[in-house]
Order: C-alpha cells, then sequence, then structure tokens
C-alpha cells in the first residue's frame, strides 16, 4: 500500500495555487521536486524552472489571472483538485473575465513536494471557442460533428 499524503501539504499547495502572484512564482521550488514533470494541453516540461516559466508566462500573457479550487480528492500519494481559472485577456474583451473549468492531478513525493502535476482540460471548448477569430470556426465544428 502505497503511504498517504499529509493532508497538510495538499491544503499547503491548494493555498498557494489560489493565492499564486507574478512574485510568488519564485517560491515554486518549495512547492515542487526538483524535476517534477508538468503537463497540460499546452506544454509537458519537467524541472521546476520550466514549470516556473510557464505560470511567468501566463501572468505576462493574461490579465488578473488566479486559480480558484472547487474540490478534492486525496488518496495514498495523490489528489485529483478541480478548478475554475479566471482570466481576462490583455488583447481583447479586457473587461469580460473569462473562466476555464478543469483539473490537476497531482502526485506527492514523501516530503510532501509535487512529483508530477497532469491538468485536465478541455482547450477547444474551454478556450478556442471564446477566441473571437476562432471561436466561430470551432462552435461550427462542434454543431456540424455533433448528431
Amino acid at each position: 500500500m502505497m503511504p498517504t499524503v499529509n493532508s497538510a501539504a495538499v491544503t499547503r499547495v491548494i493555498a498557494y495555487f489560489e493565492s499564486l502572484t507574478p512574485q510568488s512564482v519564485g517560491e515554486l521550488g518549495a512547492y515542487y521536486e526538483a524535476q517534477a514533470r508538468f503537463k497540460d494541453p499546452f506544454n509537458d516540461v519537467q524541472g521546476v524552472a520550466a514549470i516556473r516559466h510557464i505560470f511567468i508566462h501566463m501572468f505576462e500573457t493574461l490579465e488578473a489571472p488566479r486559480f480558484v479550487i472547487t474540490g478534492q480528492v486525496v488518496q495514498d500519494r495523490q489528489c485529483f483538485l478541480t478548478w475554475e481559472f479566471r482570466f481576462r485577456f490583455k488583447s481583447f474583451s479586457r473587461a469580460s473575465e473569462q473562466t476555464i473549468h478543469g483539473g490537476s492531478h497531482l502526485l506527492f513525493s514523501e516530503q510532501g513536494l509535487i512529483t508530477l502535476h497532469r491538468d485536465y482540460w478541455d482547450a477547444a471548448e474551454e478556450l478556442y471557442e471564446k477566441l473571437p477569430w476562432l471561436g466561430a470556426l470551432m462552435r461550427w465544428l462542434k454543431k456540424r460533428a455533433s448528431s
């Protein structure tokens, strides 16, 4: 049987992500193992520096990005978090807050550090359909594919 992750480690990670700022991205090494892997629909990287770059890029390209954790399931040394990622586009629809719904599967080391962070969300529905120049095409394709 796999050892159980300390629930304090999960609570600590949730608090970090919900209060993430451009300044606190530098503290990523306190939450991730040095060679941790991060994967989402756009990235597949390994190491704290590469993961940090993804979050820095998020703050550079989006207005007021933030995570709201809406649920959690903890089992052994892993957890699954459901979340809402809220932000505004910098280049258009700046007044309109966008929301992406997704989930993160996290694996923890015995020390309570993240060794694997895998995000699951539907890029087509949650992002592409919201883009003015691509959204109409994505909605048309979705309508054509459905019965």
